[in-house]
């Protein structure tokens, strides 16, 4: 058997409950070893996402006139000159002009049924090309299990390929990335068919997850009551975790003030768990959502757990707030974070998050039964978090002197 097929084999026989995750070797698969995956994404370009309240105003310039008026303030199109104005007439069922990145829309072609649809995509957040192609396609999935959508119809990859890579180390490196993401859909019930892969700066994965639904296996976000109480999937904290160690790696000088208050291996440990947590699937989470009758949800993703959780509760058809006051965190990451000054906004709720657990309301007196059957399923290191209640209120979050649980998996 060649060396490479040793490589192949060892990728894909990898597990992340009970086998502890290898450390990727570039010399096994004939590169460098200084080789690091992400020097071809930057963590701090990654985290530099729109601000929410430019991206609520831009999409109120495509919105339908009447959704504009509902949210305070109208605002006018921007003129088309009269020859640009004519477009090719839509047969009916066929118009897609309000499909999002995250979408539910009945399929008038299909009848009763829904259109669940998502895209997403990441920068090389880990060094392991193989894992960081499993991390991209729990992404792209993580918002189709937050409305509740269990099965994946089909899935594309979006692929682009790096011009700062050599040949060698494209033709090593993409590959593996490319099973990742494959070996992560057939574990969730999908198959990739296809994609679109280019040639950019900077190495990025993801891809379209979508859906065809009947209406009970969708979970609308917005039907939380006073007495729900709110869960979480996965623990805060990946952030953090993937850039202290990469500056650990890399002998970055930031972290020459940390090196003196926490041992290289527990950096090593919250990167271990990070990329596990990643890696992990919702799946399981979601069928339990209708199992235990869940009233909404969403996935924590770039805004963290509280600006994620300021979304979904401004979608709430009842006036309610949320009140969080237990915050999960990759163990020391928490105590990190504080040692940084909190510059990763972690301790505020803001600090984004790669591959996120989903934020859950569910009736209280379901709640411990929905934490036990998860870690029934799935392992203790799939364990879920009640984090705070649902109230009354004006459809606002308080993050109220959270205490931190330090998360171990």
């Amino acid at each position: 058997m060649s060396e490479n097929s040793s490589a192949s084999e060892l990728e894909v026989k990898r597990t992340f409950h009970d086998v502890p995750i290898r450390p990727f070797e570039p010399n096994v698969h004939d590169l460098d070893a200084d080789f690091r995956l992400t020097r071809f994404g930057d963590l701090n370009e990654r985290s530099k996402k729109t601000p929410k309240e430019m991206l609520i105003k831009l999409m109120m310039t495509i919105a339908p006139r009447e959704e504009q008026e509902a949210g305070g303030e109208v605002v006018e199109p921007v003129p088309v000159p009269a020859s640009q104005q004519q477009q090719q007439p839509l047969f009916s069922g066929l118009d897609i002009r309000n499909h999002g990145s995250d979408v539910t829309q009945k399929n008038h072609l299909l009848g009763d049924l829904h259109l669940v649809q998502t895209t997403d995509f990441d920068y090389p957040l880990i060094d392991d090309p193989y894992l960081m192609g499993k991390i991209a396609c729990a992404n792209v999935l993580g918002d189709l299990y937050a409305k509740g959508v269990v099965a994946c119809d089909n899935m594309l990859m979006l692929l682009a390929v790096s011009t700062l890579m050599s040949e060698k180390e494209r033709d090593a490196v993409v590959p593996m990335m490319m099973r990742g993401f494959r070996d992560c859909a057939v574990k969730a019930g999908a198959h990739v068919t296809g994609g679109q892969t280019v040639v950019n700066r900077w190495c990025i994965i993801g891809g379209v997850a979508t859906s065809v639904c009947e209406n009970t296996e969708v979970i609308g976000p917005g039907n939380a009551v006073p007495g729900d109480v709110l869960l979480l999937t996965k623990p805060l904290g990946t952030h953090v975790a993937l850039n202290v160690h990469k500056w650990m790696v890399s002998e970055d000088g930031k972290w020459k003030h940390l090196k003196n208050s926490y041992a290289e291996e527990d950096i090593a440990k919250a990167h271990d768990i990070a990329v596990r947590s990643m890696c992990r699937l919702n799946r399981t989470a979601a069928q339990l959502m209708h199992k235990y009758g869940a009233h909404g949800a969403t996935v924590i993703a770039e805004y963290g757990l509280v600006g994620d959780a300021e979304a979904l509760a401004a979608r709430q058809q009842m006036e309610v707030s949320f009140s969080i006051y237990n915050m999960p965190v990759i163990q020391k990451m928490a105590s990190v974070a504080l040692s940084c000054r909190d510059v990763f906004q972690l301790m505020s709720g803001r600090a984004p998050e790669h591959s996120g657990g989903l934020l859950i309301c569910l009736p209280r007196e379901e709640a411990t039964a929905f934490c036990n059957e998860i870690i029934e399923l799935e392992g203790p290191s799939a364990r879920a978090y009640i984090i705070g209640i649902v109230d009354k209120g004006e459809r606002t979050v308080n993050l109220i002197k959270p205490r931190v649980i330090d998360a171990k998996i």
